[in-house]
């Protein structure tokens, strides 16, 4: 028995050390985190079961990515521990019986456990003196200058009695929102995509140049204390609130808990509220809230014994690639998908995965064949991430990319020098870009009309009730009951007739931004279309504007005002603008006299959740009494209105000495006082 331990011993050591290089180095894991935490466990058991066959540099016995690409190496003061995981309530329930057994009726601290990059500060004096990853916990990577770039990172602790020596740890993230923009702008250019938020992070700090690191919206939150001289806590929440008054990113997600009911209730309630957050968690960690029952609870070789961290289900699984197809999207431009065999992530199940384009897909290695590992956060579109190689029986084929519009049959090219992605020139009569547009039309994006849903706009197109977006708006019951998806089953009319109708004569009225923006430029998106309607107040202003004029717009620039020029030049888009404008489309920026120009001149910039207005209602007030509503924080920033959880603008806002207003404060402005 002891031969066979020690094979599999050897086996899984040699396999879990090549996952952590994946992950920690190359920031391109090929197996999930469940995966890998059943691979560490089944070695924990055959060791617990065999302890002289232990070795002492097993990975049970250290933390993971002790691996070093290009920065120096240095120790951190006190060691960094990692986290023994659990994943049931089973499993939970045997961590607090060993904890009560030395500690009665424990106050325990709960907090949402950051899917990030492990970071460890050091302060002395007050100042940030060096940025360390974690390492293998005893040393890690010098980062420090990388570290200094983050936004809502003090390099100067606030107060008058500053400790001699501090340590903070902490991780270092993506905010979702940021995370999701860097990858269409790296997707736009042609770039390597990340494959998550956690790598997005990774990837950012290890850059050679700091400047690259400065550019990424990366933020921090702290989350325990290391070495230290001169501050001294007696519990960890308390930890917390003298940190904050340091000036240091502490969470406000957690609680101190009396009973394992209310520890329960808190990992319940974060798993329902998981896609929430502005960050990615992947569970909750428990920690016994004092600090002196922490020290007597004490440490194994790896993790402290008074923090256990309760894991959620993973979102990254994997699944048979059964084909690679290709999908058109409303600008014409040509999506590799995979078609998989159905697989159950983050709470439904998908078939379709995003493969983004072509290079992607010989990047990341994938066949037609392969056991792919998949991914999904919250909303975002399932993404493949890589190939399970091992799994491979030689059958699997490589992808070809068409040479012709699956839905037209015209032939697909790169629209510029150096485009990685490759379109469907056939923009007019392309089936798959009309249904895609008239789709986009009715969205919550663009001028949000009732009815008009992917269903319907395929409807439409199929009965030819439409020929192009041009006739969207004149529309008649008449017209709508010759197609089946408007009639009942005796062939009468269907309610959803009158509700189309009368939500397409609604959005007439809609504001010019979002008028813009249905319009489908390449490009233009809701902050580039509010700065276009803000600065020229008309259609018509803005297709007679010259690329320069429009480039100089803040929150257009070149490469949208290139497309708004190239757009207009089309013959049949302005047959758009034409027919829209007769049916009463809304073509010029509305001011009324219910609506006082309040806020002109003024730039606000909102950050996290408002009690009175949605994200698209703030924006819409905003710019209705005169204001700009931007999406990045500078110096030209009159305001930054702040709701609840607010993200990384709140920092840099503070950073910048940008005035921070709450929703009362904006409505008093609203209000002229």
């Amino acid at each position: 028995m002891s031969n066979k331990a020690r094979h599999r011993m050897t086996e899984l050591i040699n396999e879990i050390r090549d996952h952590q290089f994946k992950y920690y180095v190359l920031d391109q894991p090929t197996i999930t985190d469940a995966q890998f935490d059943a691979l560490l466990r089944e070695l924990q058991t055959l060791e617990d079961k065999n302890p002289e066959l232990r070795e002492p540099d097993s990975p049970t016995q250290h933390v993971g990515g002790g691996f070093s690409t290009q920065f120096e190496q240095r120790d951190h003061i006190e060691k960094m521990m990692s986290l023994d995981n659990v994943f049931d309530t089973d499993e939970l329930a045997q961590w607090f019986d060993r904890v009560e057994k030395e500690i009665p009726q424990p106050q325990y601290l709960c907090e949402v456990k950051v899917d990030g990059l492990a970071i460890n500060l050091t302060y002395e004096n007050g100042v940030l003196v060096r940025g360390l990853t974690r390492g293998n916990g005893v040393t890690g990577e010098d980062v420090t200058l990388n570290v200094k770039t983050i936004r809502n990172l003090p390099h100067q602790l606030k107060g008058d009695s500053l400790p001699a020596i501090m340590e903070v740890r902490g991780e270092v993230f993506f905010p979702i929102q940021a995370f999701n923009e860097l990858n269409e702008s790296l997707e736009e250019a042609g770039k390597q995509l990340f494959a998550n938020p956690r790598n997005g992070a990774a990837g950012s700090l290890r850059q050679k140049d700091p400047r690259v690191t400065a550019s990424r919206p990366l933020s921090v939150v702290l989350h325990g204390v290391g070495a230290r001289e001169g501050i001294e806590f007696e519990s960890q929440s308390g930890a917390y609130q003298q940190l904050k008054a340091l000036g240091l990113p502490t969470s406000d997600r957690f609680k101190v808990c009396g009973t394992r009911a209310e520890v329960e209730t808190f990992i319940q309630y974060y798993s329902d509220h998981r896609h929430d957050v502005e960050h990615e968690i992947d569970g909750v960690v428990i920690k016994v809230d004092s600090l002196s029952q922490q020290k007597q609870l004490g440490f194994t070789s790896r993790a402290p014994k008074w923090a256990i961290a309760y894991k959620y289900p993973p979102e990254e699984v994997t699944t048979v690639l059964l084909d690679i197809k290709v999908s058109v999207g409303r600008t014409g431009r040509v999506t590799p998908f995979a078609y998989m065999e159905p697989v159950k992530v983050a709470g439904s199940t998908v078939t379709n995965a995003t493969l983004h384009n072509a290079e992607e897909i010989v990047r990341k290695g994938v066949l037609i064949g392969d056991t792919v590992v998949i991914r999904k956060a919250g909303d975002v579109i399932p993404e493949v991430l890589g190939p399970v190689v091992e799994k491979r029986t030689g059958t699997e084929r490589a992808f070809v990319m068409p040479t012709h519009c699956p839905e037209c049959g015209g032939e697909l090219r790169a629209m510029s020098e150096g485009d990685v992605d490759i379109r469907c020139p056939n923009t007019q009569s392309c089936p798959a870009q009309l249904r895609e547009r008239i789709y986009y039309i009715g969205s919550r994006a663009a001028l949000d009309i009732d009815v008009l849903g992917y269903e319907a706009a395929s409807a439409l197109l199929d009965a030819k009730i439409i020929d192009d977006e041009s006739d969207l708006f004149d529309l008649t019951a008449e017209k709508l009951v010759t197609s089946e998806f408007f009639t009942k089953k005796d062939g009468s009319q269907a309610a959803n007739v009158d509700k189309l109708l009368a939500a397409l004569e609604e959005a007439k009225s809609r504001p010019l931004w979002r008028t813009i923006v249905a319009l489908s430029i390449r490009h233009v998106g809701p902050t580039a279309a509010q700065a276009l309607a803000t600065s020229l107040g008309s259609i018509k202003a803005i297709s007679q504007a010259s690329a320069q004029e429009l480039a100089d717009i803040d929150g257009v620039g070149q490469i949208i005002a290139e497309s708004i020029v190239e757009w207009f030049g089309v013959k049949w888009h302005q047959e758009i603008i034409s027919q829209w404008e007769k049916a009463g489309v809304c073509m010029v920026v509305q001011q009324t006299e219910q609506l006082p120009q309040t806020l002109a001149g003024l730039t606000f910039v909102v950050t996290g959740g408002l009690e009175s207005f949605s994200r698209d209602g703030i924006s819409e007030t905003i710019a209705a009494h005169g204001g700009k509503a931007s999406s990045s924080v500078s110096k030209k920033t009159d305001y930054v209105l702040v709701g609840s959880d607010p993200g990384s603008k709140l920092a840099k806002a503070q950073e910048l000495g940008v005035p921070v207003i709450d929703e009362a404060r904006f409505k008093e402005l609203l209000a002229g006082k």
